[in-house]
């Protein structure tokens, strides 16, 4: 520890809806007052989080719409200059690229990256930006073990510039209940193409010929929504599936369900999967990305490989005909979750390695 409160700065694309933009308000929740100040920064637009934050009593900027790449830059580099932190902490590829460039201008001493998830089909573009960026960051943090391995070598880091902090969430917030209804299934998602619902539906609609009894409750909304609502209708799912879109009450939502469901085609380590387990739910997930980082395959869950409806209907049944084993599997995932996976110990990780690298660097200084 440095003993003194540090400012950080941390730089995000955008403040509206998203797994991302819900982990910064849990920076501006939890970081310890005593140790860090911290203050954020939208490069584009805000929504819900940046009200959210700005009622936990902390500073957001919102700098919209650049005129160019270097107007981007150039201007977040003067608010910096302003702000003086002693850490900026840059969220996801746009951030890292010119949230880094823009920090080395201003002279911020330490600069911590994170990689939040890795986009599907990334492109050799991004993966280029990425390697560009990576260098003028002292730590590239990652939310996953597989996605650390793909940082390190897509992005060619330095031996100990690599860092694997899971993400946690506020257990308070989602007690546990356990299963409530072994027939309701739920899931809560970005309703875009890499999200694949339409497997999910397909595996639905395959199930209920065996249980007609099942259904399913989608929380979130997105680009694709409407095309969703057209294919459940035309799987035979209207009075089986229900969309309701954005929700602010997505604890007790869980809580009545019984089965939390994803088809997701990539994964970081997913906020919503996190957040079912912690209310007791068991979780049959796609095993991609984080996810079985997350989830004990037969222990907490059910893994099963992606775009493959049948396999998914399985599982689905599997789970939902047994309640017994839906308990224990519930139990066990709340239990996970608060060994490994609690905002308290996510955010006490991140200051540690802002004192860290701090340290490091003040080291130096006084050496030469």
């Amino acid at each position: 520890m440095t003993g003194t409160v540090i400012k950080v700065c941390h730089v995000a694309l955008t403040l509206r809806t998203g797994g991302l933009e819900r982990l910064l308000v849990e920076f501006a929740r939890h970081h310890d007052r005593a140790r860090v100040e911290p203050v954020f920064v939208s490069l584009r637009d805000e929504g819900p989080p940046a009200e959210a934050i700005r009622a936990l009593g902390r500073a957001v900027h919102v700098l919209g719409e650049p005129r160019g790449k270097v107007h981007e830059t150039l201007r977040l580099a003067r608010l910096l200059r302003r702000l003086r932190p002693e850490v900026v902490h840059t969220h996801n590829l746009h951030a890292h690229l010119y949230g880094n460039l823009a920090a080395r201008l201003a002279r911020i001493p330490v600069v911590v990256h994170t990689r939040h998830g890795v986009p599907l089909g990334a492109t050799r573009h991004g993966e280029r930006l990425f390697r560009l960026a990576s260098p003028l960051a002292d730590r590239v943090v990652s939310v996953s073990e597989d996605s650390a391995r793909l940082s390190a070598r897509q992005g060619r880091l330095r031996p100990g510039q690599g860092v694997m902090i899971w993400n946690g969430i506020d257990l308070e917030r989602f007690p546990y209940r356990g299963p409530a209804a072994p027939a309701e299934l739920v899931t809560v998602s970005r309703l875009e193409p890499v999200k694949d619902l339409p497997t999910l539906l397909a595996a639905v609609a395959l199930a209920r010929r065996e249980r007609t009894d099942l259904r399913l409750t989608v929380i979130g909304d997105g680009s694709v929504r409407s095309d969703l609502e057209r294919l459940a209708h035309s799987l035979g799912l209207a009075e089986a599936v229900r969309f309701l879109g954005e929700r602010p009450d997505v604890a007790p939502l869980l809580a009545a369900a019984g089965l939390f469901v994803s088809a997701s085609l990539t994964e970081g380590v997913s906020l919503t999967l996190l957040e079912a387990m912690s209310v007791g739910l068991p979780a049959v997930v796609t095993a991609v990305g984080g996810n079985p980082e997350v989830v004990v395959d037969g222990v907490t869950g059910i893994l099963v490989p992606p775009a493959d409806p049948r396999v998914l209907a399985d599982a689905i049944l599997g789970v939902a005909s047994a309640p017994e084993r839906a308990r224990q599997m519930g139990r066990a995932a709340r239990g996970r979750v608060e060994d490994h996976f609690e905002v308290r110990q996510m955010v006490r990780a991140y200051e540690r390695l802002y004192d860290e690298v701090l340290a490091i660097k003040r080291g130096a200084r006084a050496r030469s």
